[in-house]
């Protein structure tokens, strides 16, 4: 289990202090895929560097299993680090080294032998589908191959959390699916807490059970992905998960709902039904919603006219099919 507490970073700059991250308190069970969203500049990347120590916390404390990560020594806090292995945006491969020899390197580094180490790095390619590229150079890669390079190379220490800061920033969405889907297999079969950093809810909603949102340095929210998703009781939070709604033009008139679908049965027509039994028109204005299992998750904003008596019947039909809503200003 990892627990921030009181967690702070502060950089001293010619015009003042500036804090990247402060007074973050989080527990993180371990098995977890944990989530933490924000803007850009919200500290979400000095947080991850803070939970390993590659950053040193100016104060507040981590925990690994209860074990303060800041009264370790160096040779200590290098043992720990093992164990926290981190994937970035970038990639970071040896651009020198082909895949294999990038894959085996943290195992050189750990002075394992040399034909344990490579066994092991073919085990981890097999399972990141890249068994045929071991001799292969990152330069002759895809990004995606070279993201589940990254991934087999943060694995090779047998590492027990898993750090994503950003590691599907720079993949287009099928590839980025792909390596969630990695993820979500490495944390399912081999027991991995994966902690993933995102400006994207996407990214959050595919793959994590837990988020917290960050924002100006604070957490100012933090739960379970769905009832984040359905409920956030903050402006960041509202702002990322249905980013549309501060884009539309303020022409735009009559009355906005914000729709969310947790689980509804996928063959309910809500909209045609709404349509027919209030007698009104709909008009759809974003919508992010997908099917699983024969049930309908994500949200819609719907604009209709802007009469009382119509939203009243509008929220009696809603109320009647259990759908969660909000009037968007």
């Amino acid at each position: 289990m990892i627990e921030l507490q009181h967690l702070t970073k502060t950089y001293k700059t010619r015009t003042g202090e500036v804090h990247a991250i402060e007074d973050i308190n989080l527990t993180i069970e371990d098995g977890d895929i944990f989530g933490i969203i924000g803007l850009s500049g919200a500290g979400k990347s000095t947080l991850i560097r803070c939970i390993n120590f590659l950053e040193v916390p100016t104060s507040g404390k981590v925990l690994l299993d209860g074990v303060d990560l800041g009264a370790l020594t160096y040779k200590e806090l290098l043992n720990t680090r093992r164990s926290m292995s981190m994937i970035f945006q970038g990639f970071n491969l040896l651009s020198q080294r082909n895949v294999l020899k990038n894959v085996t390197y943290p195992l050189e580094i750990a002075k394992v032998p040399r034909e344990e180490a490579i066994a092991r790095a073919r085990e981890l390619l097999a399972i990141v589908g890249l068994s045929d590229k071991e001799k292969a150079y990152p330069s002759q890669l895809s990004g995606g191959q070279k993201q589940r390079v990254a991934i087999a190379r943060a694995l090779a220490t047998n590492p027990r959390v898993l750090l994503c800061d950003e590691a599907t920033s720079a993949l287009d969405p099928t590839t980025t699916q792909s390596i969630l889907d990695l993820l979500k297999h490495i944390n399912k079969t081999m027991g991995v807490t994966i902690i993933v950093i995102t400006h994207e809810m996407k990214v959050i909603d595919s793959i994590c059970d837990k988020v917290a949102v960050l924002d100006k340095s604070h957490i100012v929210e933090c739960g379970r992905v769905r009832d984040v998703f359905t409920a956030p009781k903050s402006d960041i939070a509202r702002e990322l998960i249905l980013p549309m709604a501060r884009t539309l033009p303020d022409a735009i008139e009559g009355t906005k709902l914000r729709l969310v679908f947790d689980g509804e049965d996928a063959r309910q027509p809500f909209i045609a039904g709404l349509i027919m039994e209030c007698g009104i028109p709909v008009n759809i204005l974003f919508a992010d919603t997908r099917e699983s299992d024969g049930a309908v998750y994500g949200q819609m904003l719907i604009q209709l006219p802007d009469n009382e008596d119509t939203l009243a019947r509008v929220r009696a039909y809603l109320d009647a099919k259990g759908i969660t809503y909000r009037k968007e200003v």
